[in-house]
């Protein structure tokens, strides 16, 4: 969703893509085998209020709690971002790909 609200939006974009064309993009990737989509399983809320208390959360940080939540529930502990607000979880080790 992360992916579909900044790649179709005019403020980041010059020419941002189209809704069908971001989500093509998503649909090609999520085709790949090594691919894997995430959601909320029994231990997600528990994940979040751990991460809320420990990492103070609101407005622009509440949906990166929410990911991180998932994130640890699923045992992904490598994340690849630019988004310098995931090193506050110590749990991630947060790469920078543009880095």
């Amino acid at each position: 969703m992360g992916y579909l609200r900044m790649a179709t939006h005019h403020r980041i974009f010059s020419s941002p893509l189209t809704h069908t064309q971001a989500v093509a993009n998503v649909q090609a990737m999520l085709a790949l085998p090594h691919v894997r989509t995430l959601s909320e399983g029994e231990r997600f809320w528990a994940n979040y209020c751990m991460l809320s208390d420990e990492v103070p959360t609101r407005a622009n940080l509440v949906p990166d709690v929410h990911l991180a939540a998932l994130l640890r529930e699923h045992g992904v502990t490598t994340l690849y971002t630019h988004d310098r607000d995931f090193r506050k979880f110590d749990f991630l080790d947060v790469r920078d790909p543009l880095a």
